[in-house]
């Protein structure tokens, strides 16, 4: 499982990358708010869990939390911070977070809080392999299966399948799905994006239970009747 971690503070970014690892996870660390959004746009999708630190330089953990909830909101998000004040830990819990811890934490209860965020938001456990009506989507090889077929995506219709299948039945915003992948909201790159959403049509057409729906003015949704 492959965690992102955005903490400023050197030592405890790297104390708890060496403990989460031990963990058995996989982590990628960020160390201001910018590059945590830079390396969520590389890898749109591939993140079982977040972790945020609230002060942060470029951009604080809130700003980045709502950031990433415009294209993705099921990855669970868990909140560091020295502030213990209750209005911030409101403004956490509306932006979508998961579970809030105050500084200075023993690593072992941010543990036990992963584990018991998993247990509620992913009781079947984390798997590389999404089920799309007949298909199945390896995000971790970039390939679309279906009986015996195989199909190799590009990195786009990778990156651009994932963020559709973590919010399977909800919209994926558009000006977030073109951040997150393109890097930015230009027209050229939307028109870039409805190309490739036409790609991912196509392959996924052999199940007619699985559509990529258009909703107006907003993004796109991917449903399975």
């Amino acid at each position: 499982m492959k965690i992102l971690v955005a903490e400023d503070d050197e030592n405890l970014g790297v104390l708890l990358c060496d403990f989460l690892q031990s963990k058995g996870y996989t982590v990628k660390l960020a160390v201001d708010g910018k590059k945590a959004i830079a390396i969520y746009r590389q890898e749109p999708g591939s993140f079982q869990f977040i972790i945020l630190d609230v002060m942060m330089p470029e951009k604080d953990g809130f700003a980045v939390a709502k950031e990433i909830r415009l294209i993705d909101k099921k990855t669970p998000i868990l909140f560091l911070t020295a502030k213990n004040m209750e209005q911030d830990r409101l403004k956490g819990f509306e932006l979508g977070a998961d579970d809030y811890l105050t500084k200075p934490f023993a690593t072992e209860e941010l543990s036990a809080r992963i584990n018991a965020i998993l247990r509620r938001t992913q009781p079947n456990g984390i798997s590389s392999q999404v089920p799309i009506g007949l298909f199945n989507f390896n995000k971790a090889q970039s390939l679309l299966l279906k009986g015996d077929k195989s199909t190799k995506l590009t990195t786009k219709e990778s990156a651009l399948l994932a963020l559709l299948a973590n919010n399977i039945h909800e919209v994926v915003d558009r000006q977030g799905a073109l951040r997150a992948i393109w890097g930015d909201d230009s027209y050229f790159n939307g028109r870039s994006m409805d190309v490739y959403i036409a790609k991912l049509r196509k392959l996924l057409r052999d199940d007619p239970s699985v559509q990529i729906v258009n909703v107006h003015g907003v993004g796109f949704k991917l449903m399975v009747k």
